[in-house]
């Protein structure tokens, strides 16, 4: 990293301050220019958000300090030196300069060199927010991005921080940190993360950003994949990699930030294969990946494939499936080619020749769980979970809040495969509080034609019920046994006890697994 003590660490603590004192935040910035504007700057089109800007500065004679610096950072309007000295008082320009954030231009301006935001979030501790440097996205710099460019805070980002289980651990690695985000939301959670990156100016920004938001239990690590981390095990290991399948043609931009230099999916591949030497047990390893289909073979068996042989547990979701031309076009926009243009045409050629030589289809994106038991596995013991599924866009598409669900959903798991039926049956458990049942009535009649459990939060899943179930679920607040209640059950609907646990037992683990019942 450039970055180091002394003099532009006490820069970075003028910045600080100037952000603080100018109210630099998400509120501030939005009401700038009001959602209609903020909702399409988030789509990458800032003409309404320059509109709006422009019609402010029409009505006042001065912009104010919050005003200058979003304009400056967030739009790439360049600002005059007065006017971003006012804005940055304890800074100036000329620690602005220092710093690198700006650059002087003949017209007596200054132009941002760097993106910077505010972010907001709300996680297990609360609501937070940080300042997050990047470098200028595709709509500031008007063209294709560099192939150094870091990434600022994306759908991507945001999707895996919400993912994120954040319960208390020593030791979290962030593999790939980028400008740093999931290190930094990491650090709310643990006493010590250490964040790898292959690109110095990653590093460099993610420290900036770090220090600019007074994190200090980060540790910065050059290198490739695990090699900054060899021999060492985490509690914790979190990745966004860069996994976008890119193909290795002469011409074709390799960009730092998604493209790992690997044929195909071998990246996921090779991630997923390191993790059970990097984690401690019992650690637990998350990651975005994708995947590709063959018509030999499907996305998700190639997933089983690379964890086969190893004693982690896995959850795999494939959130999307796009064919071969779809993720070719989306993965050449994101770099800043537009299409109609020669350069789209010849860069979405070398894509589809790609999936062609390899007889590519299509293309799965989705989550990634593993998990290393906490001792190694013998002769009885339960056998590893391997949970893979599909689940649409439809349900469940907001992140936030998934990382206690999976914790959950982890827990219950655990608590009921270490049961034998019998010792289940003695157990006693409780509906979660999100989980509602709807009953559909054809009109007139006194029993209900369809019964539906559904959960509110996580995937939001559903599932159809039976009269068995449906009573013994209502039934479950923590008061009576399982078995208790099948007897009852079974008393009311006059059948073979016996009959209606094997019945529903399987019923009530796969509910425990999927958190709509939580052990007493």
């Amino acid at each position: 990293m450039r970055l180091n003590g002394g003099v532009s660490s006490s820069l970075i603590s003028d910045l600080r301050r100037d952000l603080i004192t100018s109210n630099f935040s998400v509120e501030t910035v939005s009401d700038l220019w009001g959602d209609e504007a903020a909702s399409a700057l988030h789509r990458g089109q800032r003409l309404p958000a320059l509109r709006a800007l422009h019609s402010r500065r029409a009505a006042s004679t001065a912009l104010s300090r919050a005003e200058t610096l979003a304009a400056l950072f967030v739009l790439n309007v360049p600002v005059s030196e007065v006017d971003a000295d006012s804005a940055l008082p304890q800074l100036g320009v000329e620690g602005a300069l220092t710093l690198e954030l700006v650059r002087r231009l003949e017209t007596g301006e200054v132009s941002a060199l760097l993106d910077l935001r505010p972010y907001s979030f709300v996680d297990a501790f609360g609501a937070g927010s940080w300042w997050i440097l990047s470098d200028l996205g595709e709509v500031a710099v008007g063209g294709p991005l560099s192939v150094g460019h870091v990434l600022g805070v994306g759908g991507a980002s945001t999707t895996l921080s919400g993912l994120m289980i954040s319960e208390p651990v020593e030791r979290v690695l962030d593999l790939g940190t980028g400008c740093g985000i999931q290190a930094m939301h990491a650090s709310r959670h643990a006493l010590t993360v250490v964040a790898t990156d292959i690109s110095e100016r990653a590093l460099w920004i993610a420290g900036l950003n770090a220090e600019l938001n007074a994190i200090d239990n980060i540790e910065f690590r050059l290198g490739s994949l695990f090699d900054p981390v060899e021999g060492e095990r985490f509690d914790q290991i979190v990745s966004n990699p860069p996994f976008v399948i890119t193909p290795r043609r002469q011409g074709v931009p390799l960009y730092e930030y998604r493209d790992g230099g690997m044929v195909g999916d071998a990246l996921v591949s090779t991630v997923i294969r390191g993790c059970e030497d990097h984690l401690t047990d019992g650690g637990i390893a998350q990651l975005l990946a994708n995947w590709e289909y063959t018509a030999e073979t499907e996305g998700l068996d190639r997933v089983k494939g690379w964890v086969d042989g190893s004693s982690l547990d896995a959850w795999v979701i494939e959130r999307e499936l796009q064919d071969a031309p779809q993720y070719s076009e989306t993965w050449i926009r994101d770099g800043g080619t537009r299409p109609g243009t020669p350069e789209f045409d010849e860069l979405y050629a070398a894509w589809l020749d790609d999936f062609d030589a390899r007889a590519v289809t299509q293309v799965g994106f989705g989550y990634v769980l593993l998990r290393r038991p906490v001792e190694s596995p013998t002769p009885g013991a339960p056998a590893p979970l391997r949970r893979f599924e599909r689940l649409d866009g439809a349900r469940g598409s907001n992140p936030s809040g998934l990382g206690q669900y999976f914790a959950t959903s982890l827990s219950g798991h655990d608590w009921q495969s270490s049961r034998s039926d019998k010792e289940l049956l003695a157990s006693t458990v409780t509906y979660a509080p999100d989980v509602t049942e709807e009953r559909h009535y054809w009109p007139g009649q006194e029993n209900p034609t369809v019964m539906t459990l559904r959960q509110g939060s996580g995937f939001a899943r559903t599932v159809s019920l039976d009269t068995a179930l449906a009573a013994l679920v209502g039934a479950c607040d923590g008061d009576l046994t399982i078995g208790q209640i099948c007897g009852a059950i079974a008393h009311l609907l006059e059948v073979d006890e016996a009959s209606l646990v094997a019945d529903v037992l399987p019923r009530m683990r796969s509910l425990i697994d999927d958190g709509f019942l939580l052990p007493a």
